[in-house]
Formats: C-alpha cells, structure tokens, sequence
C-alpha cells in the first residue's frame, strides 16, 4: 500500500538532487571546488531521502 509521506520524501530526494546537480554544473563552470562538493552532497542527500521514500511505500 503506498504512502503519501513515501511520495513526499521521493519529490525531496528528485528537488534535491537537481539541485545538487545545478550547483555541481555552475560550479564546474566557474571552477569552485567548493560550490561542486556542496553539489555533490545535495546529489546525495537527493539519493538518500528518495531511498527513504522507496522503504516507506513497502
């Protein structure tokens, strides 16, 4: 049975990882390390709170 709480943590996870993936791109572009780290942790998170959301539709 799905959940609607499992479908919001799956919206987070994809507006996260896009997200993350924007500042990854601007920050090869502009090479800032910096910006391109946060990039890839926000990429992460985006694939973890998606996870989240795949376990509470089980």
């Amino acid at each position: 049975m799905s959940d609607k709480k499992g479908l919001s943590d799956k919206v987070k996870g994809a507006v996260s990882k896009a997200t993350g993936e924007v500042k990854d791109q601007v920050g090869n572009a502009k090479n800032d390390r910096s910006m391109q780290r946060e990039g890839k942790k926000d990429k992460t998170q985006g694939d973890v709170q998606r996870g989240i959301g795949n376990l509470k539709d089980k």
